[in-house]
């Protein structure tokens, strides 16, 4: 932690030196100070549920509406692909002044069209998302003397086979006294404030508040229609409305119109705006992520004892070598080595469809090199939550710019294995460039045309489509070809042995080896599982993510378990006279994605058992199937490597006669 801590304080140093005394802010968290009486407006996120997993708009539903009218705000490349639209509402507060009986709208009455298609979001539990200087409405609910936290609220509710709506919102809004001059002490990084330089001291004048917190109770008010004919937006509705959250009295029927009203009320916190979002990112089963973190350790501990093992009797069988031993000692030790070492004319022999191997560690270290990347960025705090879409956007553009290291190992791979022969890096360069990224539109377009089908804000926009075949075409294909090369200008890496121009036979195996190689995928699964649950649990579940220290531990731990089984199966398939070890060392550590896949159906049958309809289901499981050929290629490639490296070294530093 202070390794992390004191790299973020250098940081904010730099950048405020390079911006002159102007403060510096991670994207997407800039704090605004709001004067007594300063417009504050609530805007609107798409309405999602976990039922179905398709967004919709937030308008698609007879809502009020803004008086200037419905406008988009500014998105990111990774809002859009998230399904996030976010647009302005009719909700309007004033800072730090307390309002109830805000009369909005009384809505057309509800043609058939509008009232089935209210009805069904409430029978699908879809959740209204309001947003109030970029913080998301908190619900809180007890239950069995726990309190849980909520994002959004419901539509309505179905009870007893009748829909009531949600048509009264209370609000609280939790403002703190901007007192800080020094960015320091805004961004709460505490003895760090002697290396920060301060910012200009503001005009002295009334007190701002910043918002620090923005809660929602929702309620089910009976309202008349007829009682509000003269009333304008934003009156003061003439009766007491009582908001009792565990009572419902506004049933929607159709034909009949529906009153939309709020009450706000401001309340001064002592959240400093650096922890506002400390209510929706509590880490929760801490215990159980140190549990995953040990199991792993014990996974891996046990592996390298085995690998130890390996190392230590390859080396003491070179070194006896020199020492004198009778004869009958030298020949139990040559039947010992009998097994590998007979298949020194065939280990480095090329392997079958040798360039989609290539091709594919080439992208496998493109989409490893972005994972570690961008969870380390996050774990520092520079892909928070509070900057929408940061996260999604940060991912392209780093496996974009890694398209030089596929096209480098790919090519040099290529090369390797075609002993130094250059001929044809091109086509391998571009058949990197194109094998991931067609695969996963092919899986994306067949998904958005589904999206597509319902209407859903979940479905890529067309000019967002063109957007991103250029950036695929325009900056990654081009990337990957200047690292092809490089690729193609470095030096091959040189065999330690000669290859017989005959191969081997392989002797008869007890069992098939593939057998073994897709069980080996079951120990790197074994220390991600846990870790995997609440990842599922986020994307799935409408859960925020944000334990990203956590999930860099496991990703190492991951790699490292990956190398390890992978060299291990090597080194056994060597023992037994199997030579064809390049694609079964990749699919040693590979086949995870096999388990996780299969936990995914897991998940989908036994935590997402609320998940209706064939469209949501095909969503869940093409999704599912782009995770898992992505880490396929990512551990996949773990294990080749090590496994190269390790054959390479056992065959150089033996003495062989």
């Amino acid at each position: 932690m202070g390794l992390f801590y004191h790299f973020r304080i250098w940081v904010l140093t730099i950048c405020l030196v390079f911006q002159s005394g102007y403060g510096f802010y991670l994207p997407g968290s800039y704090p605004h100070n709001h004067a007594v009486g300063d417009q504050l407006s609530v805007k609107v996120n798409s309405l999602t549920s976990i039922e179905t997993e398709m967004p919709f708009s937030y308008y698609s539903l007879p809502f009020c509406k803004p008086q200037e009218g419905v406008k988009d705000s500014a998105e990111n490349l990774g809002e859009l692909l998230m399904g996030d639209r976010i647009e302005n509402s009719p909700y309007l507060f004033k800072m730090y002044t307390n309002q109830s009986e805000i009369f909005l709208c009384k809505s057309d009455p509800l043609s058939a069209d509008d009232f089935k298609i209210l009805t069904k979001r409430i029978d699908e539990v879809y959740q209204v998302n309001l947003l109030l200087d970029n913080l998301p409405a908190i619900r809180y609910t007890s239950k069995e003397d726990y309190v849980l936290r909520w994002t959004g609220y419901p539509v309505g509710v179905n009870i007893q086979d009748v829909y009531y709506i949600f048509n009264h919102l209370k609000f609280k809004v939790l403002v703190h006294k901007y007192e800080e001059t020094n960015v320091a002490g805004v961004m709460g990084t505490g003895d760090a404030a002697e290396v920060i330089p301060n910012v200009a001291k503001r005009d002295s004048g009334p007190p701002g508040y910043m918002v620090v917190g923005f809660e929602v109770v929702p309620c089910s008010v009976m309202i008349n229609g007829d009682s509000v004919n003269k009333l304008k937006p934003y009156d003061k509705f003439p009766n007491k409305l009582k908001c009792d959250p565990n009572t419902v009295s506004m049933p929607i029927k159709q034909g009949q119109p529906i009153v939309f009203t709020y009450e706000v009320e401001f309340e001064e916190s002592d959240i400093k705006w650096p922890s506002r979002w400390d209510a929706y990112l509590k880490m929760e089963g801490a215990k159980v992520h140190w549990f995953s973190i040990l199991n792993s350790l014990m996974v891996i501990t046990f592996l390298a004892g085995i690998v130890l093992v390996i190392f230590l009797r390859t080396v003491r069988r070179d070194l006896t070598r020199y020492e004198e031993l009778d004869k009958e000692a030298q020949a139990q030790m040559n039947e010992e080595l009998s097994g590998w070492k007979l298949v020194v004319g065939d280990v480095f022999r090329a392997p079958n469809n040798a360039s989609l191997l290539c091709i594919m560690v080439g992208d496998g270290v493109q989409i490893l090199g972005m994972a570690v990347v961008t969870i380390l960025f996050a774990a520092l705090g520079f892909m928070s939550p509070a900057s929408r879409g940061t996260l999604i956007t940060g991912m392209l553009f780093i496996y974009m710019i890694l398209g030089i290291a596929a096209g480098y190992v790919a090519v040099r791979l290529w090369r390797t294995i075609g002993c130094g022969d250059s001929k044809g890096w091109a086509s391998v360069s571009w058949k990197a460039a194109c094998f991931f990224p067609g695969i996963a539109f092919l899986i994306l377009t067949t998904l958005n045309f589904l999206l597509w089908g319902s209407h859903s804000t979940g479905a890529i926009p067309f000019s967002l489509f063109v957007i991103l075949i250029l950036l695929w075409f325009c900056i990654s294909v081009p990337l990957t070809l200047i690292g092809g090369y490089f690729g193609a200008k470095a030096p091959h890496i040189e065999y330690p042995v000669r290859t017989n121009q005959i191969p081997r036979e392989i002797p008869a195996q007890k069992y098939p080896s593939w057998l073994l190689v897709l069980g080996a995928g079951t120990l790197p699964f074994g220390t991600l599982f846990i870790e995997l649950f609440f990842i599922m649990s986020s994307i799935w579940m409408g859960r925020v993510y944000y334990v990203f220290g956590f999930l860099f531990i496991v990703m190492i731990l991951l790699v490292v378990v990956c190398a390890e089984v992978s060299l291990v199966l090597t080194y056994m398939h060597l023992c037994v006279e199997d030579w064809k070890w390049w694609w079964k060392s990749f699919f040693a550590s590979g086949s995870v994605a096999i388990y996780i896949f299969l936990y995914s159906i897991n998940y989908l049958v036994f935590d997402l058992k609320s998940l209706s309809g064939p469209v949501s289901a095909t969503l869940y499981l093409g999704y599912s199937l782009f995770m898992v050929v992505a880490i396929m290629l990512a551990t996949g490639t773990v294990g080749f490597l090590s496994s190269f490296w390790f054959v390479h070294y056992l065959f150089s530093s033996v003495k062989l006669d």
